[in-house]
């Protein structure tokens, strides 16, 4: 799987990934810290959590700009624009007139550029490796993202207990720095950009629309549309355990327990997705309700645990199964939706999935300043069995066999993964 590593291109895309990623859990974690600490309330960190997941949500729209768009100034520009927008606020606070309005209006800026980083990353690596190369470099991605986010977001924790939340984001500009240098010596092939037939605009935007409707139609009138409407109420919980963990963690011991709680968050994940491959082969229907509920118990004892270590352990162990189902749901898709419609259908999934994150994350502070934190907290890890339980109330879900037992007729289509324009 390494050897791909020796491809100029992919070695590129690969380092920049890795960088960029170090960057963003650096700001996630000192931004989310910062408005807590000028607030001193959970519901703002709530509110700047609602206001980054709002960008996620508007994301199925930006699929066709980014198949048009160069690879390579688009990779530029975003990085580029990062280094320069988050040195706005070191600067604000050496001028003395740093507020968390201020912070609120930078941070769905930047997750809006950033949207754009990703998908374009993904859709350069057709471009880089072979056809059998694929997997290998896909899998790298993930091991890099989820690896990262492992190791800074402890790390990050740590540096505002030490240095304060302010000198992160200096450091964070200069990792977008470094992805923008690595960037500019990607030598992309050329990619043929896709062209309206007829070359007008109406054309062109009824085209668009056209596909767009396409992939919705297909989410919302298969058992997709039950299957998301369980991650939506997942969602609605993880948001609002994200908007109350700095004020959670500030009670048990601040900030470096806080990036600790992260850290441990990705590395449940990043375990359950290197077991996903064997989560796949059990009857995912059952094993998703019955994990989901583990996961939700789990959750819920981690808040009320004396022991912050033990506290930490749990709540990380509470996010293996979220990490398993995943990875086999985004696998599910590949598998049973002809290869043309993949893009659209996915895209659509990721943005309407996240369409409760930021409702729960102002749902979860505001709560957080009526309720102990605590309870809010521990209510988050049991709306995680709201999953299971819509799985458990759906037929076609809860008897879903293995992966390997799953055909295209599942979702209304015959034969395998057929083209359809």
């Amino acid at each position: 799987m390494f050897a791909i590593l020796k491809q100029r291109n992919y070695s590129l895309l690969f380092s920049g990934r890795i960088v960029t990623n170090i960057g963003d859990s650096i700001y996630f974690i000192a931004a989310m810290w910062l408005v807590y600490d000028l607030s001193g309330s959970a519901f703002y960190s709530g509110l700047a959590g609602a206001l980054t997941q709002i960008p996620n949500i508007l994301q199925f729209l930006i699929g066709p700009l980014i198949d048009r768009w160069p690879i390579r100034a688009t990779l530029l520009w975003t990085q580029a624009l990062q280094a320069v927008l988050i040195l706005l606020i070191p600067l604000a606070a050496w001028l003395d007139f740093l507020s968390v309005t201020l912070v609120l209006i930078i941070m769905p800026i930047l997750t809006s550029i950033n949207a754009f980083a990703y998908p374009t990353e993904t859709k350069a690596l057709p471009l880089v490796l072979k056809k059998e190369e694929l997997p290998a470099g896909n899998a790298l991605f993930s091991l890099a993202y989820q690896g990262v986010d492992l190791i800074f977001n402890a790390i990050a924790g740590v540096m505002i207990a030490v240095f304060g939340a302010t000198l992160l984001f200096i450091i964070d500009s200069f990792t977008f720095c470094i992805a923008f240098l690595l960037f500019s010596f990607l030598r992309i092939p050329h990619q043929k950009v896709q062209t309206d037939m007829s070359g007008t605009a109406r054309s062109a935007i009824n085209s668009y629309i056209t596909e767009l409707k396409e992939g919705l139609k297909i989410l919302f009138t298969t058992i997709l549309a039950a299957a998301l409407f369980g991650a939506v109420l997942c969602n609605l919980a993880i948001g609002a355990a994200m908007a109350v963990m700095p004020a959670f963690a500030d009670e048990r011991q601040g900030a470096a327990v806080y990036g600790l709680y992260l850290a441990a968050m990705s590395c449940g994940a990043l375990i359950g997705a290197l077991l996903a491959a064997s989560f796949s082969k059990l009857p995912i229907g059952k094993a998703t309700i019955l994990t989901m509920f583990l996961a939700s118990a789990i959750w819920a004892a981690a808040a009320f645990v004396p022991w912050t270590w033990m506290s930490v352990i749990l709540f990380g162990l509470a996010w293996v199964p979220v990490g398993c189902i995943n990875v086999t749901f985004a696998t599910m898709l590949q598998t049973l939706l002809p290869v043309s419609l993949i893009g659209r259908v996915t895209s659509a999934t990721a943005s309407f999935s996240t369409i409760a994150t930021p409702i729960g994350s102002l749902t979860g502070g505001y709560a957080a300043t009526l309720l102990p934190v605590s309870w809010v907290f521990c209510a988050a890890g049991v709306g995680l069995a709201l999953l299971s339980i819509s799985w458990l109330l759906y037929p076609k879900l809860r008897k879903l066999g293995p992966l390997a037992s799953l055909s295209p007729e599942l979702l209304g289509f015959k034969g395998s993964r057929q083209e359809t324009s």
